[in-house]
């Protein structure tokens, strides 16, 4: 697991932009997991800006995490709406390439099943854009969760919900209790994990996926597992880890074969960081 530390969640964005942007610019037609909630946003802020300036995204596919169960199609809080508004336009993606599970299919179980398909139609996920609850979920993956599991329909927890419920005028009993969301096995499957996360409340969950044992209770934690884990977090988030030194170290150290393009890039931001922090 890459752990990357960034002075704040601006930085946290803008290093998460460039590794999407840097694979986007080798494949035009790259496939994209794309997450919702408030840690990506600074990302897609930053993808904006690259699209302002030039990064052609019109060919690349994209997959949404999840979505709630029972809205009416075209609610503005459902999944779908929210990545067309803050994803597809923002992005400039091609709108028929871009998917999210059907919370209101008639056969949700099909659903599942279907969205699963599509993902290995498309060839599988390249960079999965992944935030983290703070009791350890990724996607809709509550605690307890397979750590196997594949697209299906999860029920949230009462925590979950009433996270959500700002965005439902803090009306919980607007907050579905249901969702679809890829599971594990899914997330796993993806060429590299991008995990970002900012603020202090997500700190003992970053520390606890990154740190702790694995287990179904931190969700989040089988990213341990995964082939390529990129996890980038400011100073907040990173409050709770242990290893801190050492994940610098890493970054501060590599040899210049084993650093990637957009690797390079990350060198400038950390050094920048330090002369603002000694």
């Amino acid at each position: 697991m890459e752990i990357i530390v960034t002075p704040n969640p601006e930085a946290v964005g803008e290093y998460a932009a460039r590794r999407i942007a840097a694979l986007i610019e080798n494949k035009p037609d790259a496939v994209l997991g794309v997450a919702t909630g408030s840690s990506p946003v600074p990302t897609y802020q930053a993808l904006e800006r690259k699209v302002r300036t030039g990064l052609d995204m019109s060919q690349v596919s994209a997959f949404a995490l999840d979505e709630y169960v029972g809205l009416d199609e075209g609610h503005p809080q459902s999944y779908a709406e929210v990545v067309r508004r803050d994803v597809t336009e923002r992005l400039e993606l091609d709108p028929n390439l871009v998917h999210v599970p059907s919370g209101h299919a008639h056969d949700i179980l099909a659903a599942c099943e279907d969205y699963e398909a599509q993902i290995r139609e498309a060839g599988g996920v390249d960079i999965q854009i992944l935030g983290i609850g703070a009791n350890g979920h990724i996607g809709f993956n509550e605690p307890s969760s397979s750590l196997s599991g594949r697209t299906r329909v999860k029920t949230l927890t009462p925590k979950t919900r009433k996270d959500n419920a700002r965005f439902f005028d803090n009306d919980l009993s607007q907050v579905p209790t249901h969702c679809i969301t890829q599971g594990i096995g899914t997330i796993l499957d993806s060429r590299v994990a991008l995990l970002v996360a900012t603020g202090e409340g997500k700190a003992d969950a970053v520390a606890a996926m990154a740190e702790g044992p694995m287990g179904a209770f931190c969700p989040a934690s089988a990213l341990q597992l995964h082939r390529r884990a990129v996890v980038v977090v400011d100073e907040a988030a990173a409050s709770g880890l242990k290893n801190r030194e050492y994940y610098d170290f890493v970054r501060d150290h590599r040899p210049d074969w084993q650093v990637e393009p957009q690797g390079r890039d990350e060198r400038t931001v950390t050094s920048a960081h330090r002369r603002t922090t000694t």
